[in-house]
């Protein structure tokens, strides 16, 4: 296993952001899940279950992202887990398990966007990080 540097790079900057938008919005849909709800026309559980689910993920993605070197196969499975996230939430518009109103079809489409962004940002950080020799 090879680590890669982190901190300052483009990978360290990408799990930075990643972290902090993850962890803004997962506070947001667990704390605020039933005014969204409505506004949104998803499930309240939904937005609390996939909230809360969050609040760790974003935790792992910014003690990441201040480390001096990350593992390079964690941060596959974190664009992988970013990319799953994204189909997921599109896959999830498709069913009839949920009825969003515009207002939700543009939320669940932005964060999908903005979550595939950032798998591809920590993608070309992967690509281009330095591999340090322990």
């Amino acid at each position: 296993m090879t680590p890669l540097t982190s901190s300052k790079s483009l990978l360290g900057r990408s799990l930075l952001l990643d972290g902090v938008v993850s962890g803004a919005t997962g506070a947001l849909m667990f704390l605020a899940a039933t005014p969204l709800a409505g506004l949104l026309g998803l499930h309240e559980r939904l937005l609390r279950l996939a909230g809360f689910s969050l609040l760790p993920f974003a935790a792992l993605l910014v003690f990441l992202a201040v480390r001096p070197r990350v593992s390079r196969p964690l941060v596959w499975t974190i664009v992988g887990y970013n990319l799953l996230w994204a189909v997921d939430s599109l896959l999830l518009l498709t069913t009839d398990w949920v009825a969003p109103t515009a207002l939700g079809y543009a939320f669940t489409v932005f964060q999908a966007v903005a979550v595939a962004g950032f798998a591809g940002l920590q993608y070309l950080g992967l690509r281009g990080g330095r591999v340090v020799t322990a």
